[in-house]
């Protein structure tokens, strides 16, 4: 089964956040039992998403069957500014009802960053059923894009985007001079579905570029957000209008 890829278009940010926080209820309700696997995005953009679910969903989401993951994360203490962890703290996790042993952190403020990637391999095949593939298949996976085209923490021309066999490693990025610890895209194409967050016109020259070569118009490397395509689940992408103005418009959604 190949990725169904879905490209939506919203009037403004809002739009792409309320899908999204959506996309989490729906998964709730579908599943009348059991637990709930989601992959949190670090970045500015999640923010917001963040802040919604626990203003507009506090009460609908069954916050006790979510185990909480995350994408990627900076090598900083969790009560850093630039964790992702402590984003989603702040946003959400601290407003919600989960239960604490259903976030699942990664540790990358460790020393020996390669130990802490295998133990959070370990931690998320605890939770994460495996999927076709025998990977383990997240509910729902939210990513960012950068506008060097990077995801997570896969970043061009780093060693993480030609990891074939671990679902978690640790990544030295030049362009920042900074290791981080990420999924890889084993791991992210094993997921039932997969959404990119992306808003604001700074994103649309990379957002024309990925698309677009989807359309077969480029010719060079992709970029590694081009690299996410769910071997058996659906990937969307959820765009504001700034953000789509370079490409082709497949419709707009209120």
């Amino acid at each position: 089964m190949e990725s169904q890829t879905t490209v939506r278009i919203f009037a403004s940010p809002e739009g792409v956040i309320q899908f999204a926080a959506r996309t989490l209820s729906e998964i709730c309700r579908s599943r009348a039992e059991g637990r709930i696997s989601v992959a949190l995005s670090g970045g500015s953009t999640p923010a917001l998403l963040y802040e919604h679910l626990a203003n507009e969903h506090r009460s609908e989401i069954p916050w006790g069957r979510l185990e909480l993951f995350f994408g990627d994360e900076r090598t900083v203490p969790p009560e850093h500014s630039d964790s992702n962890y402590r984003l989603a703290l702040t946003t959400l996790l601290s407003r919600v009802a989960v239960p604490a042993l259903q976030v699942h952190r990664m540790h990358a403020e460790e020393a020996d960053l390669e130990a802490a990637a295998l133990r959070y391999e370990d931690e998320i095949r605890r939770f994460v059923p495996p999927g076709a593939l025998q990977v383990p298949s997240f509910d729902l996976v939210w990513l960012g894009l950068g506008e060097d085209g990077h995801t997570a923490s896969l970043f061009p021309g780093t060693a993480a985007l030609n990891e074939e066999s671990r679902i978690v490693v640790p990544n030295f990025v030049p362009s920042v001079e900074k290791h981080r610890m990420t999924f890889t895209f084993s791991l992210i194409n094993s997921a039932q579905r997969v959404q990119f967050l992306v808003f604001g016109g700074k994103k649309a020259p990379i957002v024309r570029e990925i698309l677009g070569s989807q359309e077969g118009e480029r010719g060079s490397a992709p970029y590694p957000a081009e690299r996410v395509s769910p071997h058996h689940g659906a990937l969307e992408w959820l765009l504001d209008r700034e953000a789509a103005r370079e490409i082709r418009d497949p419709g707009l959604l209120a």
